[in-house]
């Protein structure tokens, strides 16, 4: 059985429904390597080491803590975190409902977790469900998690409720910094085109149907050197013809309309033909400039 996580309250009003949290995701398909040695290619051994009085400190002797000036340290422990004077420590503290719509999630969200009741809060907590799937709404809440605030998402997901951290307004940076022209001339054959395009490849979200291909390419190349055969990359793909934009939507539509007549083994994305489009008025525009961090 999956281990919690995380274990307190969710709160709104004078209501607190006990509930414990789990990792909603997890990864599979990372490739993770090794730090080896250059002489004896065997892993390295990495150390805790203290400059000032040159020794190695073991990883449960370490201390944490926090510099307030040049080389001044007030330290934390565990108990210190605990008795935090935070009340999203141990609560779900939900501020307000919204509507499920006005949250650009494309920009806000960022990790999601599942929400398991607690035996003595069961039926508050699918009363909540049922009251968010009735009205429509999401709650918009605050958690204490990792040392960190978060502002998080209450929503219904499937037969629990789903609890996704978000980005705070301040950590998303401004479009100002981007060269995005406010006077692009498109035609209405070029929008009635394009809208015919999306209509081709319009299909319903299927994510089983997608997969991870980069562990299986790596397996490739670990294989092969395993075998001491020579890494050859492969041949480069062909370079696309490159037209102006109506041709290339033209050509695109024609692609997916003979793609449609076959069954489709992949996601309608693939099917698609490769062209790159050059429109005549851009072929000269700068690449848009971006402040570093």
């Amino acid at each position: 059985m999956a281990r919690s996580m995380w274990r307190g309250a969710i709160s709104f009003g004078m209501v607190a429904i006990p509930v414990r949290m789990y990792l909603a995701t997890e990864a599979h398909s990372a490739v993770s390597f090794r730090q080896l040695c250059p002489h004896c290619q065997l892993p390295i051994k990495q150390q805790r080491h203290c400059p000032t009085d040159d020794h190695v400190i073991a990883f449960n002797e370490v201390l944490k803590g926090y510099e307030v000036s040049k080389n001044q340290f007030v330290l934390i422990d565990e108990e210190d975190l605990d008795k935090l004077p935070l009340k999203t420590t141990r609560t779900i503290d939900i501020v307000e409902f919204v509507e499920r719509d006005e949250v650009p999630l494309g920009l806000y969200i960022k990790s999601a977790y599942y929400l398991e009741p607690e035996d003595v809060g069961v039926k508050p907590f699918f009363l909540l469900k049922r009251a968010l799937e009735d009205t429509n709404k999401v709650a918009v809440a605050k958690i204490a998690l990792r040392d960190r605030e978060h502002l998080s998402l209450i929503q219904v997901e499937g037969n629990t409720l789903l609890c996704n951290t978000l980005n705070w307004p301040d950590e998303i940076r401004s479009t100002e910094e981007l060269n995005l022209p406010q006077n692009v001339k498109i035609s209405d054959k070029e929008v009635k085109m394009a809208t015919s395009l999306i209509d081709n490849l319009s299909d319903t979200f299927q994510p089983d149907r997608y997969t991870d291909d980069y562990k299986a390419a790596f397996q490739q190349i670990v294989d092969q050197k395993m075998k001491g055969l020579k890494v050859v990359a492969p041949a480069a793909a062909q370079e696309p013809r490159v037209m102006d934009l109506m041709a290339a939507l033209k050509a695109s539509v024609e692609a997916t309309k003979q793609g449609a007549k076959k069954p489709a083994a992949k996601p309608a994305a693939a099917r698609a033909a490769k062209v790159k489009v050059a429109a005549k008025t851009s072929a000269a525009r700068p690449a848009a400039k971006r402040r570093t961090a």
